[in-house]
């Protein structure tokens, strides 16, 4: 009985980590090496075998924690947006005594913050993860109406308490996205020598639609 004990310890606990805790690492380390590859290579120049190489995991464990590298595209994406929604909604407790075209600027500001933090992440969020799959773009459009829905609502309310006129509110908030994906999409792409474009611009760029869409309403 002492030894099952023992081996079933061993079983659990290696190096001091559980299993779940190794598990957990591996995952990071696949994520890290997918920010990476996807960030600088390309998804369709990043295959599985250099995946793990990056990650430094074998391939059983990948299969065994990601499954696909769809599947690992996914959860790359959708941990940079979640830090990004998590940080705009953060903003966005801030600024509720400001005007809803405030709000919404700050709010995209601190958005794009996260998703631009460097090139790779924008890159991996605003190119890389276009046309890859069917259910890539599937998951894309659930988070798309996702923000939109919480973009739409804050109008919404707003219009109730007479700041803006009432109107039908989820195509302006899909129009306020899908030119956030545009701009980032060129701030990944532009490369030529004095046509960048920062993430001040596009922030500028998008109080400006904002602005002009909400009191217009």
């Amino acid at each position: 009985m002492a030894r099952q004990r023992d081996d079933a310890g061993t079983r659990r606990s290696y190096g001091g980590l559980s299993s779940e805790e190794r598990a957990a690492q591996r995952r990071e380390r696949l994520l890290e090496a997918a920010l990476e590859l996807f960030g600088t290579q390309g998804y369709a120049a990043s295959p599985i075998e250099r995946l793990c190489t990056e990650g430094g995991i074998s391939t059983r464990s990948f299969y065994e924690e990601m499954g696909s590298r769809e599947a690992l595209l996914i959860a790359l994406v959708d941990q940079i947006t979640s830090r990004a929604v998590q940080r705009a909604l953060e903003v966005l407790a801030n600024v509720r005594d400001q005007p809803l075209t405030v709000q919404v600027a700050e709010c995209v500001r601190a958005y794009l913050e996260v998703t631009c933090h460097d090139r790779r992440s924008a890159k991996v969020c605003y190119v890389e993860v276009i046309g890859v799959s069917s259910a890539v773009e599937d998951w894309r459009r659930e988070k798309r109406l996702l923000i939109s829905g919480m973009l739409a609502r804050e109008a919404e309310q707003s219009a109730a308490r007479g700041e803006i006129s009432a109107r039908r509110f989820d195509l302006f908030a899909l129009a306020i996205i899908g030119a956030v994906n545009s701009l980032a999409q060129e701030l990944v792409q532009t490369t030529d020598p004095g046509t960048e474009i920062t993430l001040d611009e596009i922030c500028d760029e998008i109080a400006y639609l904002v602005n002009y869409g909400l009191s217009a309403s």
